[in-house]
Parts: C-alpha cells; sequence; structure tokens
C-alpha cells in the first residue's frame, strides 16, 4: 500500500508541480514518521476500510513508470464490526470477489465503486430512516 502511494505521490508531484524524484523522496521520507506514528493508527479505527493493492509489480516505487490502474488491483475491503454485513449477497453481486478473513471481502479493483455503492446504500438509507423517526 504504501507504495502504491508513493507511486502516486511520485507521479503527482512531477508532473503537476515540477518537482524532481530526488525531491519527492525526500518529502516522503521527512514525514514517513508522522505517517507512522499518527496516519496508520487510524486506519484500525476506522468502521470501514478500503485498501487498494496492485498486483503489478511496485517493488521500488521511485522508478515506477505508471501508477497501477483498477483492474492492477485488488482491493481489501475490512469491516471493524462485521456483524450486519451480508458477505454472501456482496460476493453473488460482485463477481470473483472473495473472503480473505471473516471481517474482509476482497474484490477487483475496477469494482471498488460497485462495492461502495451495495456497502453504503443500505447503510445511508438506515440512517436516514432512523433519522425519520427520531
Amino acid at each position: 500500500m504504501v507504495n502504491l502511494e508513493w507511486i502516486q505521490k511520485i507521479h503527482r508531484d512531477k508532473s503537476q508541480r515540477g518537482y524532481t524524484t530526488e525531491a519527492v523522496t525526500d518529502t516522503i521520507l521527512r514525514r514517513m514518521h508522522a505517517y507512522v506514528h499518527c496516519i496508520m493508527p487510524q486506519f484500525t479505527q476506522t468502521d470501514i476500510n478500503f485498501q487498494r493493492v496492485p498486483i503489478v509489480d511496485t517493488s521500488n516505487p521511485m522508478i515506477s513508470r505508471w501508477i497501477p490502474t483498477a483492474d492492477e488491483s485488488l482491493v481489501v475491503i475490512r469491516f471493524r464490526d462485521p456483524r450486519g454485513i451480508d458477505f454472501p449477497y456482496l460476493q453473488s453481486m460482485i463477481h470473483d470477489s472473495f473472503m480473505s478473513r471473516a471481517n474482509s471481502i476482497v474484490v477487483p479493483g475496477g469494482k471498488m465503486e460497485l462495492a461502495m455503492q451495495l456497502i453504503f446504500t443500505p447503510m445511508v438509507e438506515r440512517m436516514i430512516s432512523e433519522s425519520k423517526r427520531a
């Protein structure tokens, strides 16, 4: 995941901001402590976490020529509390998805938007319904 984020940052900062690879690398390294100690711990607190995982080589993000596409990725969706999540329904609706753990489903990268719609629409509808009753 970190290498994907670095690849995206390097490509953006070079193409849109005119930075060199070395300048972007320096920025990444300067921010590493904050990332490890402030950003990463937040992921354990999220109710639902979507993590795009490339299935192509990203071992050296500093020399990567392309950002992996959605079709070159899988998305791991982790639920902090999976109670009430209809995993069989999600799997039936999202072709090639599978459960990797009791609280995680993996979907093809190109199906992330569909997964978000299938997961969040019932949650939003439930919140609206509950707010009308209150």
